[in-house]
């Protein structure tokens, strides 16, 4: 299994791990991928997710190079996790409202710790892998140490830290999203929502020992998981929103591009053939949740950022690490900029700071214009209902790709 370690922060990593995965991407990953077989052992899955998260690969790179060598039936269930990322995105586009929700009982959960010495011990033991759930203990090590889960036991795990142990979810989508290397707002706040039963409202994952014993191979055999998954109570699912309309670009302005790590593929804005004046970056990592990132989510972020410099032509200047909107606006006056491009941010941290400084910008002067990838553009509309709907859409997708 790649360690934290293992996963270099490069586009070139990405695509030389895509080429040796994609003729596994067929029936021998339809065969294994529901199999968690331990650190050090191979697997099925494709250890792409960190890449796409980033998008140091994209997914129109993946499905394409998956389909050069497979048909799409035979791909069928690896291009349906592909496209899964893609309606989790859309998903809570289209309904933000959810990603402040999480926020506000992250909030408040945070601040139980505080008051309750017990919610506090239990939280910190199954942080610290000390639960006493041999396969929950062994997990938590693994998260902590490696930035990576099989998709499988980030479902095991869920379920006991919810109906087991009985700690609140917000508690454990944060966990995930400061540990994984690919952890992602969408994706990570809609499956603990769905395991707990709020995101399909009355529908639950249990974690059932017989099930983890036999996709680890028999390496865990736990005792002690609760029996039944009732549903956990919540507000009603939001009605269904709309993607916001594309920014207009005005050439003559003097323009700065602003690179940050929700999206660092830049093709959609380089062929635009902007005169850009100055380039800054700016990382999700000091914003993702409150507590502090784990050191290697940092070093991830950080080397996604700095790849994506070294591949930009050599005429862009020295970038400016922006933290904050002082910073942002301290960039943009020092250059004389007038407009600042950037791509889209899906709902998330980035979003929320870049929705933040848009109206103090623009009472500097300051235009701030996000450009969302044409593959976002696409997809993200279907995500009106349930995935199966979603899926519909998919040999049209690839037909687009």
């Amino acid at each position: 299994m790649q360690t934290s370690a293992n996963y270099l922060a490069t586009r070139q990593a990405g695509l030389d791990l895509l080429a040796k995965f994609a003729s596994k991407a067929g029936p021998d990953y339809a065969r294994g991928r529901n199999f968690d077989c331990g650190p050090h052992q191979p697997r099925a899955v494709s250890g792409l997710s960190p890449y796409v998260r980033r998008r140091l690969i994209t997914e129109q790179e993946v499905v394409t190079e998956v389909l050069k060598q497979h048909s799409a039936d035979a791909a069928e269930k690896f291009i349906q996790e592909v496209f899964w990322r893609s309606y989790w995105k859309g998903w809570i586009e289209l309904r933000p409202t959810v990603w402040h929700g999480y926020q506000t009982g992250l909030r408040w959960a945070l601040n139980a710790v505080q008051t309750q010495d017990g919610l506090e011990r239990n939280w910190r033991s199954a942080c610290t892998g000390n639960t006493g759930i041999d396969c929950f203990d062994a997990w938590a090590e693994e998260l902590t140490s490696t930035g990576y889960l099989h998709n499988h036991a980030r479902m095991w795990f869920a379920s006991i830290w919810i109906f087991t142990l009985r700690l609140p979810w917000e508690l454990g989508a944060d966990f995930f999203l400061r540990n994984l290397l690919d952890g992602d707002p969408a994706s990570n706040t809609l499956g603990w929502r769905w395991v707990a039963g709020l995101q399909t409202v009355g529908k639950t994952y249990l974690a059932r020992p017989e099930n983890i014993e036999k996709y680890t191979n028999g390496r865990f055999s736990p005792t002690g998981l609760a029996t039944k998954a009732t549903p956990l109570k919540g507000p009603e699912n939001p009605p269904c929103g709309t993607l916001t309309h594309a920014d207009p670009i005005d050439t003559a302005l003097a323009t700065g591009l602003l690179i940050h790590d929700e999206d660092t593929d830049l093709t959609h804005i380089i062929a635009k053939n902007l005169s850009l004046r100055a380039t800054a970056t700016l990382s999700s990592h000091t914003t993702i949740a409150p507590l502090k990132a784990a050191d290697h989510v940092v070093v991830f972020s950080q080397g996604a950022l700095r790849d994506t410099l070294d591949r930009l032509p050599p005429k862009h200047s020295a970038p400016h690490d922006v933290k904050g909107f002082n910073d942002l606006l301290t960039w943009a006056q020092t250059h004389g900029l007038k407009q600042i491009i950037t791509c889209h941010a899906p709902v998330g941290p980035i979003a929320d700071l870049l929705t933040q400084v848009r109206k103090p910008l623009g009472e500097q002067g300051i235009s701030l214009t996000t450009i969302m990838a044409p593959y976002d553009r696409m997809t993200w509309p279907h995500a009106t209902h349930g995935f199966f709907r979603f899926k519909d859409n998919i040999p049209h997708f690839i037909a687009q790709i």
